[in-house]
């Protein structure tokens, strides 16, 4: 004989459609599956590129000033750098005014890499096919949401 299954309805806030953890975390993984043919061209990883981004919108930065821009500790960051130093798109040295600080800078061929890399975000949008204001409104939408979640706790004033 077969039992009928039968299931409590659904509570909406237990619903993974309407999880915004889900949302983000499935349209990170469509962000990445869509750039890794793009990256293989340049041969990086999407982390790599990462660090290479922000080292052509400001190159000579420290380690740690690298770290806090990518939201990343140095146990990671570190083995991403000396890839990037072993295929020679980067040089890492010791600051002469405070040895505690590691200089990352972009090599001539690290320079370079941004001619290629440039067709990039043209094929993120076209691949998006959304306009650009609307992805750019989406992107300050989850900047912001970013901030909220790592802001530190407002204190409750008690009454």
């Amino acid at each position: 004989m077969l039992r009928k299954v039968t299931t409590p309805t659904a509570d909406p806030a237990l619903l993974l459609d309407n999880q915004l953890c889900f949302a983000l975390y499935s349209a990170s993984l469509a962000m990445t599956k869509l750039y890794k043919p793009l990256l293989e061209t340049l041969a990086l990883t999407y982390p790599q590129y990462l660090v290479m981004l922000v080292l052509w919108e400001r190159d000579g930065l420290t380690v740690s000033s690298l770290g806090e821009r990518l939201t990343l500790d140095s146990g990671t960051l570190t083995p991403l750098l000396k890839r990037l130093e072993q295929a020679g798109l980067l040089s890492r040295q010791r600051s002469a005014e405070d040895e505690r600080q590691v200089l990352v800078s972009l090599t001539p061929e690290g320079r370079k890499l941004k001619t290629k890399a440039a067709a990039i975000p043209g094929c993120v949008v076209e691949a998006a096919a959304c306009p650009i204001p609307e992805l750019m409104a989406l992107t300050r939408q989850v900047q912001t949401l970013r901030q909220r979640l790592t802001a530190p706790p407002t204190p409750l004033i008690a009454s």
